[in-house]
C-alpha cells in the first residue's frame, strides 16, 4: 500500500498531478480543493494517499491531510460512491462542510457536488449520518498536513477505539459523550464558548449520545434567516 507520496510537483491537469520522485513520476488524483492549493511547478510537495485497486486500472489518490484521506474512504462505503465522486463532494464541500452536510442530514448541499443526484445524495446521508460524528471527533488528531519528510508511523484509531476497556459508568459515558461533540464542534471552527453552550444547551434538549449532540448543537448554531 502506497500511504504518501513526497517529491516534486512536476504537472498539473485538470483533477491530477504528477509528482517526480527521484526519477519516478506518479499520477495522482486530486479534488479540486486540493489542486488548488498545490505549490508552483518544480516545487516540493508531499499528500497522503489511497491506492484504488481495479481489474484494469491502479489509480491513486491524494489527500493534504489524513482527515480528507479517512473522509473519501468514508464516503466510498456508500453503495454508488466510486472514488472520483467522493473527491467531487470533498471538493465542492470540503471536510467541514461534507461533515456539516451530513450530520444535519443537508441532500441538497451532497448533491451540489459534480455527477451527484437527488438519490445518491440522499444516500450518501442516510448511510453516513450515524457515522460521521467519530470521524469529526477525531478531527483535530488527523487534521496535520502531510510535510516532505513525515513518516507515517502508524493509523490513528477511532476514539471508540482507545477508550479504556472497563465498562463506563453512566456518567462517564454522558461526559465522553458531550467531550466528544464538543471535540467535533471545535474542529468545524467553532468558538469554544458558542459550542460549549450549544453542547450543553443540546444535552438538556435530548439524549445525550454523540451524535445526536452534534446534530442538535450544531442546529443551535445555524444562522438564523
Amino acid at each position: 500500500m502506497i500511504g504518501k507520496i513526497s517529491g516534486r510537483l512536476d504537472w498539473r491537469g485538470p483533477d491530477h498531478v504528477l509528482i517526480d520522485v527521484r526519477g519516478v513520476g506518479y499520477i495522482i488524483h486530486v479534488s479540486d480543493q486540493t489542486l488548488a492549493g498545490m505549490p508552483g511547478l518544480g516545487e516540493a510537495v508531499s499528500l497522503y494517499t489511497e491506492l484504488m485497486v481495479r481489474e484494469d486500472l491502479l489509480q491513486l489518490f491524494g489527500f493534504p491531510t489524513m482527515i480528507e484521506k479517512e473522509w473519501h474512504k468514508l464516503l466510498t462505503t456508500v453503495q454508488g460512491v466510486g472514488a472520483k465522486a467522493a473527491l467531487a463532494i470533498l471538493g465542492t464541500l470540503g471536510v467541514d462542510g461534507a461533515a456539516r452536510a451530513i450530520t444535519l442530514g443537508d441532500a441538497r448541499a451532497v448533491q451540489a457536488a459534480p455527477g451527484v443526484g437527488p438519490k445518491l445524495a440522499q444516500r450518501v446521508i442516510l448511510e453516513l449520518k450515524a457515522k460521521a460524528p467519530a470521524l469529526m471527533a477525531a478531527g483535530a488528531n488527523l487534521a496535520v498536513r502531510a510535510e516532505v519528510g513525515d513518516v507515517v508511523e502508524a493509523f490513528l484509531a477511532a476514539p471508540a477505539a482507545i477508550r479504556p476497556a472497563a465498562t463506563p459508568s453512566a456518567a462517564q459515558t454522558r461526559a465522553g459523550d458531550t467531550a466528544d461533540a464538543l471535540s467535533a464542534l471545535l474542529n468545524l471552527g467553532y468558538g469554544h464558548s458558542d459550542a460549549a453552550q450549544a453542547v450543553a444547551t443540546a444535552a438538556a434538549q435530548c439524549d445525550p449520545d454523540t451524535p445526536t449532540l452534534i446534530r442538535t448543537a450544531l442546529r443551535l448554531l445555524a444562522p438564523r434567516g
